[in-house]
């Protein structure tokens, strides 16, 4: 008996100690005494003090505590302590990343104190006593990633709460009933969380406004915005700046720039482009040498550091392409009228002039600013005619493929000027594969839309040799820009795109999924990688597979990312890159025009630090675009898959995991899962390695690359998430029909 005591007083100590050290986690930087530790305890008795003075004692005996000033104590510092990047999983547990340690730290939900999916925090870091496992408890939110959140809104009668999806949150957020914002009952609704008392399930927000209801097009497209902290409309003070400007062309201007506005002048674009930032010039010299520009909008000459549009154009940093809209980095005024390059009106530019022979090999460059007249615009698709019809001259563009709907005649020097590019261009090209460059052709999901926005039909953006004529021109100045500035001596601040090589983890990855097609990668060396690399892309082109095994390899690469810090570009082969080409676009090219402007006038070199911050966050922001235009494909997909309920479609299986199996319809790329729960014709148990499910009694196997004929379960808008009905594998199911 008396022993039983003696544990239960020891269990009884070790518990005070734990609450004690507990409350110091949570507190590390702030010294308590032994009052403010009663007080956060709720123990306020003499009894409780003494033993709260005792164990202080002990703990600052064993090391754990220090006493900073008499009776103040914090935790001694610790190298179980760390900083990193909370990771949530869907079912609401985590794991802090943190840099330089091998494995990430899992952390169970009771552990999480609060803490949201991407948030900055401390983690303490301890084993379990018996399984000897390490964990973590997070002590401390040092960043929040977000504090604003799109949901759906439920209203009653005292109070609202809002439940957000796409956050992997554990919680709703409470909404006292005075801060709902006139939103009504299932809105969805941009919420701002503003604070989470400690002992509470839920933090406390309010509405910022309401979007709409849920399923209808323009909320969606608003909720995906909005999601990613991207605006969809301008400051009207940021709109009255640029409607202000005077972006006529002035005589005392064109005197500062070079004159090329009597050199033969053009761009290449999409069909329903409505900005221009890019144009080519053409001119054959008496050595028989081409002089060829690429000449991009000058947009930092009304752009300048520091007014109203610089600051609303580096937050945003980027233009965002949605399926039915562009949000842009600047405003209309500049976008589509002062800084577009379009046809029969002089622009400021920016241009990058190279001397070129037949060899496409660069004699003689300049950089610089400049003036320039447009002679023609011209759609892909009319230039792609051109090339391919180099002997119809005159060059007749038919009626079907040009931009007015009408036949017409291109002029017999611009027809000719695109044929020589086109030859030059493929001289480029061929000269960057063989130094290693990597060629991601990937198809694009495109959507025809009518005047509803609703999807009519889906089409494949495949890139061809007009498409490739401006990519090569356009990298060629992108280079060359970057490596004027980055061969200097001394070193000058710069902008760089950046792109490392791939993860040899995820090459392995990518080679034991490939072989299940009948590929596989020579990874010898850097060479070798991107040449084999380059043979898998071919090869699976036109293949069910190639969606899939293109999705891979990209993933399998290194992001891009801009940086002052030069290391390269990988996947181009270049040893100088940046971006240059597109600053009605792109934050990171405005940039890049300053710093050369600023060089070219012999300034001294730019803050390191300064542009390093800027990087950081354009890299950010583009991240943030991109993932709001993948979302913005997958709800037109799941809006057009919702009309063709009744049809059956033939897929491949694009990935298999221990709830179900993904599949992607082959004539329109629109992915959806098949959950295990509705195979009903066996028990189906997920097989890793086989990368496989398979049936516990039939041993039917749905394998990654299968075909296989599906059907619309269930398209869901709200949560952009298509379900299949499996109806068998391809053979199988012909034969049954």
């Amino acid at each position: 008996m008396p022993k039983r005591k003696k544990r239960g007083k020891r269990n009884q100590a070790e518990g005070m100690a734990q609450s004690i050290l507990e409350i110091f986690r949570k507190n590390r930087t702030q010294p308590l005494n032994y009052k403010q530790i009663s007080a956060k305890l709720g123990l306020n008795d003499a009894s409780s003090r003494n033993h709260i003075i005792k164990t202080l004692k002990k703990l600052q005996g064993k090391g754990t505590l220090q006493e900073v000033n008499r009776g103040k104590y914090v935790l001694t510092p610790s190298m179980n302590y760390h900083t990193g990047i909370l990771d949530l999983t869907s079912r609401g547990q985590g794991y802090v990343v943190v840099e330089g340690m091998e494995e990430d730290v899992f952390v169970k939900n009771k552990h999480l104190n609060r803490a949201l999916n991407g948030d900055v925090v401390e983690v303490y870091v301890f084993k379990r006593r018996r399984s000897g496992k390490v964990e973590g408890e997070i002590t401390r939110i040092l960043q929040r990633k977000r504090k604003e959140f799109v949901g759906t809104i439920t209203i009653s009668e005292n109070f609202a709460f809002v439940e957000c999806t796409g956050y992997n949150m554990y919680t709703d957020i409470f909404i006292p009933k005075s801060k709902i914002n006139k939103a009504k009952h299932g809105d969805k609704v941009l919420v701002r969380m503003e604070g989470w008392e400690e002992h509470s399930d839920s933090p406390v927000g309010s509405v910022i406004k309401s979007l709409g209801q849920p399923g209808e097009h323009h909320t969606e497209i608003h909720a995906i915005l909005a999601q990613y902290g991207l605006p969809y409309e301008f400051p009207a003070e940021v709109e009255h700046f640029a409607n202000e400007l005077d972006t006529s062309i002035q005589a005392s201007e064109i005197k500062k720039r070079r004159d090329m506005r009597q050199d033969l002048t053009f761009t290449i674009d999409p069909k329903d482009a409505k900005d221009f930032d890019d144009a080519l010039s053409f001119k054959i010299l008496e050595s028989g040498n081409f002089e060829i520009g690429i000449h991009i909008a000058d947009v930092s000459h009304y752009v300048t550091p520091g007014n109203t549009l610089d600051d609303e154009a580096f937050e945003r940093a980027t233009s965002v392409y949605l399926v039915d809209r562009v949000v842009p980095m600047l405003p209309e005024i500049l976008s589509n009228n002062a800084c577009s390059l379009r046809p029969h009106e002089e622009k400021y530019t920016f241009s990058a002039v190279f001397e070129m022979n037949e060899k496409a090999e660069v004699i003689n460059q300049w950089l610089g600013r400049t003036v320039t007249y447009s002679d023609a615009r011209f759609a892909y698709e009319e230039a792609q005619h051109i090339i391919e019809n180099p002997n119809k001259i005159p060059f007749e563009i038919p009626s079907e493929i040009s931009l007015t709907g009408e036949t017409y005649t291109v002029d017999e020097p611009i027809g000719k000027a695109i044929l020589e590019m086109d030859r030059l261009a493929k001289i480029l090209r061929k000269k960057r594969m063989s130094a290693g460059a990597i060629s991601f052709d990937k198809v694009e999901v495109k959507f025809r839309l009518d005047d509803q926005n609703e999807p009519e039909g889906v089409y494949f953006k495949v890139s061809k040799d007009a498409n490739k004529l401006i990519e090569e021109f356009m990298l060629l100045a992108n280079r060359s820009v970057a490596g004027f500035i980055g061969k200097q001596n001394p070193k000058k601040t710069f902008v760089y795109r950046i792109h490392d090589e791939p993860d040899d983890e995820k090459i392995a990855a990518l080679e034991n999924i490939i072989k299940r097609f009948g590929y596989k990668l020579n990874t010898r060396d850097r060479q070798s990688t991107a040449a084999s690399l380059n043979k898998l892309l071919k090869d699976v082109s036109g293949k069910k597979e190639q969606n899939l095994v293109d999705t891979l390899a990209i993933r399998s690469m290194s992001k891009a990312v801009y940086t002052v810090h030069n290391i390269g570009h990988y996947g181009l082969a270049f040893d100088y890159y940046t971006h240059f080409t597109s600053p009605i676009r792109r934050y990171p090219d405005v940039m890049v025009h300053r710093l050369l402007q600023h060089y070219l006038d012999g300034k001294k070199s730019g803050s390191e630090e300064d542009y390093e911050e800027k990087c950081r966050h354009s890299s950010d922001m583009e991240q943030l675009a991109a993932n709001a235009e993948r979302d913005s494909i997958k709800y037109m997909q799941v809006k057009y898959m919702q009309d063709h309920n009744d049809e059956e479609f033939l897929g491949v299986i694009s990935g298999v995991t221990e709830w179900g199996v993904y599949v992607e319809i082959i004539s329109n790329k629109c992915e959806g899962m098949v959950r295990l729960q509705d195979l009903t014709d066996d028990h189906y148990v997920f097989d890793k390695d086989e990368f496989a499910v398979i049936g516990d009694y039939s041993k039917n196997m749905y394998q990654l690359g299968d075909e296989v004929y599906v059907k619309v379960k269930n398209a869901d808008l709200v949560k952009k998430h298509l379900d299949f009905f499996m109806l068998g594998h391809k053979e199988e199911y012909q034969a049954k029909v």
